[in-house]
């Protein structure tokens, strides 16, 4: 009997100090991955953009790579058409357009759309040219969206602060620089596209 009892109560005591064991144990349940952000300090104002490498990781690493390197730095917003996008990273002021790298693989199947505010790659009519530039969605552009039989334009990111910066731009002049149409009269410059450090 007195067996039986010894047992019984070291049994409850292994179990008690399991138990404040593992309430005192850090906790190592995964958390959600935080989105990179970038700051664009435009000579409009400043932008904040989140980034969707879940959704989006060739595009994001690529635009990230652009980044890193500088390549934005003091390029404009060369396209703006009111009610549609603002469009920009690939031209100087002059409207000199800078070297790229390779063009990417088009993402748009990743489930996110083309509404106001989100950021996605500009391309030429193949789908897989995107390179350096991207728009600036001033609405909800539904017909950029891929759909079952043809490809879409790559969402890949979204303004998250500074969104009147680009209703602000959406309203420049714009008129014809050389052969391109829809450019600010004014050049609107991104001064500087660095990622933010929390």
């Amino acid at each position: 009997m007195r067996y039986l009892l010894r047992s019984v109560t070291l049994l409850l005591t292994l179990s008690y100090a399991f138990l404040v064991q593992a309430e005192q144990a850090p906790d190592t349940t995964p958390t959600a991955v935080e989105k990179p952000q970038v700051v664009m300090q435009t000579s409009m104002g400043k932008m904040v953009i989140t980034l969707f490498p879940e959704k989006a990781p060739i595009t994001v690493a690529n635009f990230l790579a652009y980044v890193d390197d500088g390549f934005y730095d003091n390029t404009v917003f060369h396209r703006v058409i009111p009610g549609f996008v603002i469009q920009g990273g690939g031209f100087e002021a002059s409207m000199r357009p800078k070297k790229t790298n390779a063009p990417i693989k088009n993402e748009s199947n990743n489930g996110l759309a083309n509404r106001r505010g989100t950021l996605s790659m500009a391309r030429l009519p193949a789908p897989d040219s995107a390179t350096t530039q991207f728009f600036i969605n001033l609405e909800n552009n539904a017909s950029l969206n891929a759909s079952f039989n043809k490809p879409g334009y790559a969402v890949f990111a979204e303004v998250t602060e500074g969104l009147p910066i680009i209703d602000m731009i959406s309203r420049v002049r714009t008129g014809t620089v050389k052969q391109y149409q829809n450019v600010p009269l004014d050049p609107i410059v991104i001064l500087s596209a660095q990622r933010k450090v929390n």
